[in-house]
C-alpha cells in the first residue's frame, strides 16, 4: 500500500516487519477545509463540492490534486475553534471580505502540506489570525515569506477598541521573540504599532 505521496504506508511496515513505528510515516498528510457556501474543487480530476453540513468540515489528504476556482479567496484561520464555527461568522466576513467567495482552511494538523498548496495556486490568501506579535510573525515567516503579495492579514475595523481589552502578559511574554518585528505593508505595520503602543495582544476567537 502507497499513501498520497507515493511512500510506503504504515500498514506496509505492519506487514513486513510487525511493528508500523521502525520508520517515521506520515500517516495523515494534508489539512481541513471548511466553507458556508458550495465550492466545486476537483481532486485528482474528480469534482468535488466542498459544503460541509453545520458542525463538520472536510479533510483533503490527496492535496497536490486538489484544485479550486479562481475567484475563490482562502482564508486561514489559525484557531480551530473559529475554523469549526465558520456559520457563526458569515457577517463578520462578509463585513471585512464583501461577497466574495471563500474556502476556509485550517494549518491543523501542522505541517507545510498547506503552506505548499497555497504557493501553487493563484489565489488571493487571507490569514485571520491572533492580532498579537506571534500571530503576525507566524503570517509573515510561514505564509507571507513564500506567497508574496497574494497573501493578506486580516484586520478587522474594531481591533483598535478590540486591543484595548486584550492581555498584557500575552504581550510581555510574545515580545522576547517577536519584538522586532515589522511590515512594508502599511495597514499591518499600523496593527503592530497600535499592539506595541497598547503593550497588549488580542485572541481571534474574541470574535
Amino acid at each position: 500500500i502507497l499513501d498520497v505521496e507515493g511512500n510506503k504506508s504504515r500498514a506496509d511496515l505492519a506487514s513486513s516487519t510487525g511493528n508500523s513505528k521502525l520508520i517515521s510515516v506520515r500517516s495523515c498528510p494534508g489539512f481541513p477545509v471548511n466553507s458556508y457556501e458550495p465550492i466545486n474543487c476537483f481532486v485528482n480530476g474528480h469534482p468535488l463540492k466542498i459544503k460541509p453540513i453545520e458542525g463538520t468540515f472536510t479533510f483533503i489528504s490527496n492535496w497536490k490534486t486538489f484544485t479550486i476556482p479562481k475567484d475563490v479567496v482562502v482564508v486561514g484561520i489559525e484557531n480551530m475553534e473559529n475554523f469549526r464555527l465558520v456559520y457563526k461568522q458569515i457577517e463578520f466576513f462578509k463585513s471585512i471580505l464583501g461577497n466574495s467567495r471563500l474556502l476556509f482552511v485550517s494549518r491543523y494538523p501542522q505541517s507545510s502540506d498547506l503552506r505548499n498548496w497555497l504557493i501553487s495556486l493563484p489565489n488571493k490568501y487571507v490569514h485571520f489570525g491572533d492580532f498579537d506579535l506571534a500571530g503576525i510573525k507566524i503570517f509573515q515567516t510561514e505564509f507571507e515569506h513564500h506567497i508574496g503579495e497574494r497573501a493578506s492579514f486580516l484586520i478587522p475595523s474594531d481591533i483598535e477598541g478590540r486591543i484595548r481589552f486584550g492581555s498584557s502578559k500575552r504581550y510581555d511574554d510574545q515580545y522576547k521573540y517577536a519584538g522586532d518585528i515589522s511590515s512594508n505593508n502599511k495597514q499591518l505595520q499600523d496593527l503592530i504599532n497600535l499592539i506595541n503602543k497598547s503593550r497588549k495582544g488580542y485572541a481571534q476567537d474574541g470574535y
